[in-house]
């Protein structure tokens, strides 16, 4: 009975700390600020003729690229996080922020080749098993309460952004009236 209870919150904490993480690179990261970057990319119009270029180009090439740019992209991930263990906070930041680009590239790579890579089984099989865990995790009833708050918390701090840091909030104006004093204090 005891044991159930244990292996059942063991259970409860690993589902929150996959969907926390899942929740944290899809909102924070992808969302805010790989996406803009991957948007970017595609209009570029080099990377349109590219686009041709990979079209015409052997899958085996085209595999061998993406995996490349994901081991590339992942080996930077994980020095960043040694970086930060090891108090190295700053570095391993610029490190992450510097991957991020090259993974909306590789991210651009795969939406237009991915018909090519499917070609594979073993990236198909992995594919899928990939997006059927994310499809797991999203179907969670962990998943949904977390979202459900997250929702909460967004709607909350745009309420506060609202009342305190609209141009017209009366505690911005304080602020930059107190600021122009002190500034034109210093001035004289």
């Amino acid at each position: 009975m005891i044991l159930i209870r244990v292996k059942n919150r063991i259970l409860l904490l690993l589902q929150l700390l996959l969907v926390m993480t899942y929740i944290i690179f899809e909102e924070l990261i992808w969302e805010g600020v790989a996406k803009p970057i991957y948007e970017a990319i595609h209009s570029l119009k080099i990377l349109q003729t590219l686009e041709h270029k990979l079209q015409d180009a052997n899958p085996s090439v085209i595999l061998v690229l993406f995996v490349g740019l994901l081991i590339l992209v992942e080996a930077f991930g994980l020095y960043a996080g040694v970086l930060f263990v090891s108090g190295q906070m700053l570095l391993g930041l610029l490190l992450y922020l510097s991957k991020i680009p090259i993974a909306a590239f590789t991210f651009w790579l795969f939406r237009v080749s991915e018909a090519k890579l499917m070609r594979f089984g073993w990236f198909k099989w992995l594919y899928e098993k990939i997006m059927g865990t994310i499809d797991w995790l999203k179907s969670q009833p962990i998943y949904h309460d977390t979202m459900l708050q997250l929702g909460r918390l967004k709607r909350y701090l745009k309420q506060i952004k609202r009342q305190y840091f609209s141009n017209k909030s009366q505690f911005l104006l304080k602020i930059k009236a107190l600021y122009h004093h002190i500034k034109g204090s210093l001035k004289r």
